[in-house]
């Protein structure tokens, strides 16, 4: 600012025209000064300007000096006849508009202290607006909440050109209110409706980052209570109002998940939506059903993805009584050599020890999954059969009508297995009907850990199970560092005399240099 050096001296001039409007309305045009150094390109004296708007247009919320109403044209209304205070407050309100588009644009397009900062400063309007309503209620009673301007404040966090993490995890704070977590799911849901209108592929990621870390940022309470934990405050609750029913945020969460998965989302998010589906989203839902559709699609995906929609899909049958025929002849699809490679390895033997845990499960169906385990660990590494072989002793254990692939002395020869490892359907692939001769082949395993564990169907078997969990991140360095901390045998009497030289002899020049130790 002119005459003024330095943050300091901003600090100060804009305090003295702040001071200036709010004792004097004659004094009003000073706004005009505060807006100017909102656009400034130094980001001090921007900084600064917000926190002046903040005080002025706060205070002036408070003492109700904006008009209340639709709002007029300025030009309509400084061109009549009417009284002075009511031009005033027309005048400034469209002020207040200017300063909330400005913080807007900041918002979206400067450092991040000055973001944090309009956040606040917005939020901060978002309350007193609340409070204060510059909208008529349509009756008596009615709930008023500032929508238009809070839609603006989550339009600007999901921005489509960068990353707004840091400033979504500031957000984070006013989603325990209840009255601004309801609000949020319906200004999301609307932010993606006019997002992916017309062309949804050409939406940038970084849209879609954004509104996933929005979305995953919103958590219903679990259990049934009245929400009451309200941001902008109130004299009385009114039983009236929407905002004060779970039932309704449970409704609002719905159609917000609903409507940011019913589009073609790139597969990082997709995978990002599957890992919190069964803990944070499905529990929240009115009609958890309706995620169906969601995931019967990533289900044929496949992959890690297909494996994670299986988890959402196995919940819904197994708590919402939702009829899926396919779910096990997907999930014995998914068992292919890859699966001994791939990063979510343990998180697959994980669901997979949950998908196969009923005792309930048709035999033919057991034997498939252990035929098929029990094929593919011929060519698995160590740190995969270590988990593998246990698993397969699980199900036996489980399910004991499956024993007999174990107990088969009379079975067809390797060369006659009646098995088809080509089969997809686990109903037609002759399981029962053949036997674990791949785990006495593993028996004679190179790494001794294996042939140990493959060995374990030679006796008979434990009632109890053995747990898989520690065996799930086994990596091949954790064994290779096993072995190397096992202590090698004994030092036995030799029946000769270790050479002491390169040549044997004690003095020789070689020995000097070249002892053998």
């Amino acid at each position: 600012m002119e005459g003024e050096a330095g943050p300091g001296g901003a600090r100060r001039a804009l305090g003295r025209l702040v001071e200036a409007v709010l004792a004097d309305r004659g004094k009003a045009n000073a706004v005009f000064d505060i807006l100017a150094v909102l656009q400034s390109e130094d980001q001090e004296e921007v900084h600064e300007a917000v926190r002046a708007c903040s005080r002025l247009f706060g205070a002036l919320l408070a003492r109700g000096e904006l008009f209340v109403g639709q709002l007029p044209s300025e030009e309509m209304v400084m061109a009549g006849s009417r009284g002075a205070t009511r031009k005033y407050k027309v005048w400034m309100r469209h002020r207040y508009h200017s300063c909330c588009n400005r913080l807007g644009e900041l918002l979206a397009r400067s450092s991040f202290r000055i973001k944090e900062l309009a956040l606040s400063t917005l939020m901060k309007f978002v309350q007193l607006e609340g409070e204060h309503p510059l909208e008529k209620p349509k009756w008596e009673g009615n709930y008023l909440f500032p929508y238009q301007l809070f839609k603006s404040v989550v339009g600007g966090l999901l921005s489509p050109e960068e990353d707004r993490s840091l400033l979504l995890c500031q957000f984070r704070e006013y989603l325990e209110h209840d009255d601004i977590r309801y609000h949020t799911m319906q200004a999301a849901a609307d932010a993606v409706a006019r997002a992916a209108d017309g062309r949804p592929e050409q939406v940038p990621l970084a849209f879609w980052n954004n509104t996933f870390m929005l979305l995953s940022s919103v958590s219903l309470p679990r259990q049934e209570s009245v929400p009451s934990n309200f941001y902008v405050k109130h004299v009385e609750l009114s039983d009236k109002w929407k905002v004060v029913h779970l039932r309704e945020h449970r409704k609002a969460f719905q159609q917000m998940w609903l409507g940011f998965l019913k589009h073609q989302l790139p597969l990082r998010i997709c995978k990002k939506v599957l890992v919190i589906m069964h803990d944070s989203i499905l529990p929240h839902l009115a009609q958890p059903s309706l995620m169906i559709d969601f995931l019967a699609r990533a289900c044929d995906v496949g992959g890690a993805i297909s494996l994670l929609a299986l988890n959402g899909l196995f919940i819904l049958i197994h708590k919402h009584n939702l009829e899926y025929p396919d779910f096990y002849r997907k999930l014995y699809g998914l068992l292919d050599p890859s699966v001994f490679h791939v990063k979510y390895r343990a998180r697959f033997f994980h669901l997979a020890d949950l998908f196969l845990s009923s005792s309930h499960l048709p035999a033919y169906l057991v034997a498939a999954f252990t035929k098929r385990l029990a094929r593919l660990a011929l060519t698995a590494p160590p740190e995969a059969l270590l988990t593998v072989l246990p698993f397969i002793c699980n199900l036996l254990r489980r399910h004991p009508a499956c024993r007999v692939l174990v107990h088969r002395p009379r079975g067809p020869e390797l060369d006659a297995d009646p098995y088809d490892p080509r089969e997809e359907d686990p109903a037609r692939s002759r399981a029962l009907e053949s036997s674990l001769w791949e785990l006495q082949a593993l028996q004679q395993h190179y790494h001794p850990e294996v042939s140990k564990a493959a060995s374990a169907i030679n006796q008979a078997l434990s009632e109890a199970e053995v747990s898989i969990a520690p065996l799930l991140e086994l990596t091949a360095f954790q064994i290779f560092e096993q072995d190397l901390q096992k202590k090698g045998p004994e030092p036995v009497p030799l029946e000769f005399i270790p050479a002491q030289g390169l040549l044997g002899r004690r003095d020789d020049l070689c020995a000097q240099h070249f002892t053998l130790s």
